[in-house]
């Protein structure tokens, strides 16, 4: 079967995770693929196939007989989709040799353009699939899920030599719970790869430190006619707060390693307020400065207004896996070598974000990121190329053949 034939199978699932759901994983729809995906992995005959109660779905593909003592690899993807549009299955379009028109998303009033989205002009002449404007694609990362299974067939049915191959597959990765659950000794992968970037020839293994930051803000109400020097208007507070963070260290003003403070939400009124942001930095020693600026703004505020006044909550959410890949560049040049044995020129660049392998790594599996080939993620806009899922699926067999062929 065709990555492709996979892939339009699979966004039919409506598989949104959800940030607020106090379920572990957060939705019981993600059960519903994972299933599907257990069911499918032992028809194709791969062993130790299992799904469990938090929705990991695992399996493997056992080493050729003589070649049980190579590496043991694995590669991941994620179930779930993002949950800005609600659970209803994605309806995709097919359109057969893209000419690089303007492509009207159904009857959406939504067009893929290529003045929005000029990568379009490298899918030419493709197969292309989008949606109908009303729900992301879901090849954020169901594509990386028919590009694993799609090459895992490919290496049985073609009878290529391997070492063993370790399949996972995991929920809740837009929420940033994908690998909390993860059964890292059980998987039994030496190294892995998420199959979870973008455009075909992606290689990533340098990604965001990253916190997420609540300040909670308590008015002083009186009445305002007579409330000078007495109230205290949570509201302002929380405007003095966003404030005093650096104006031009946003995402709109940043790229590449420049990291950044992001306000995402804002409420209250003048008794209280929230302030919820987002923290990252590429570099350890900034990302802590940054956190040391947020704790100082409470500092202050709360010597000018009282104690009590501000108070902040900072979660770590994940760090940066080059401290984990770094030792292991195999990786990276193997999926480097792998590319270009098929004619694609590697991209390597830092992720502003992170991965399931990033959190994977420092569980002890060092595993850098690699392109799934959709683009315009987590929106109707969302497209990718059928053929660069097919030739994905050829590049994650030439990494096993490449670690077939080396010692360890």
């Amino acid at each position: 079967m065709k990555a492709t034939e996979r892939f339009l199978k699979y966004i039919t699932y409506a598989t949104e995770s959800r940030e607020e759901s106090p379920m572990d994983p957060s939705t019981k729809e993600q059960f519903v693929l994972a299933k599907a995906l257990e069911e499918e992995m032992k028809a194709m005959g791969l062993s130790d196939v299992r799904s469990d109660d938090r929705c990991y779905v695992y399996g493997v593909l056992p080493a050729t007989p003589g070649y049980e003592d190579k590496y043991a690899i694995g590669f991941i993807a994620h179930m779930d989709t993002v949950e800005d549009y609600g659970q209803k299955p994605t309806k995709a379009q097919i359109i057969e040799h893209y000419d690089g028109s303007d492509i009207p998303l159904g009857t959406s009033g939504k067009v893929l353009s290529m003045t929005n989205f000029p990568k379009l002009a490298e899918l030419k002449g493709k197969t292309l699939i989008t949606t109908d404007g009303t729900t992301p694609l879901g090849a954020d990362d169901k594509a990386g899920i028919a590009e694993i299974l799609t090459a895992v067939e490919k290496l049985m049915t073609e009878n290529i030599p391997h070492g063993k191959v370790c399949i996972g597959f995991t929920p809740d990765e837009e929420i940033g719970r994908g690998a909390l659950g993860f059964d890292v000794p059980g998987f039994g992968a030496d190294f892995g790869y998420t199959v979870d970037s973008g455009t075909v020839g992606s290689l990533e293994y340098e990604n965001f430190n990253a916190s997420k930051a609540v300040f909670t803000c308590t008015g002083f109400s009186v009445h305002p006619g007579s409330s000078k020097n007495t109230m205290i208007n949570a509201i302002l507070v929380a405007h003095e707060i966003i404030a005093s963070l650096p104006a031009y260290e946003t995402p709109t003003h940043t790229e590449q390693y420049e990291g950044f403070f992001h306000v995402t939400g804002i409420k209250g009124d003048v008794n209280s307020a929230r302030i919820d942001m987002i923290v990252r930095d590429h570099d350890a020693n900034m990302f802590e400065s940054r956190q040391r600026l947020l704790r100082h703004i409470e500092k202050n505020l709360n010597e000018k207004y009282g104690e009590g006044t501000v108070v902040l909550e900072l979660h770590d959410q994940y760090r940066n896996m080059e401290e984990v890949v770094r030792p292991h560049m195999h990786l990276i040049e193997n999926a480097k070598e792998a590319m270009r044995a098929l004619g694609v020129e590697p991209i390597i660049k830092p992720i502003r974000g992170g991965t399931d392998g990033a959190t994977l790594s420092y569980m002890g599996l060092p595993c850098p990121n690699m392109c799934a080939g959709g683009h315009a993620a987590h929106g109707p806009f969302e497209h990718v190329a059928a053929e660069d899922m097919e030739l994905i699926s050829d590049i994650i067999v030439n990494i096993v053949k490449r670690y077939a062929e080396q010692e360890k």
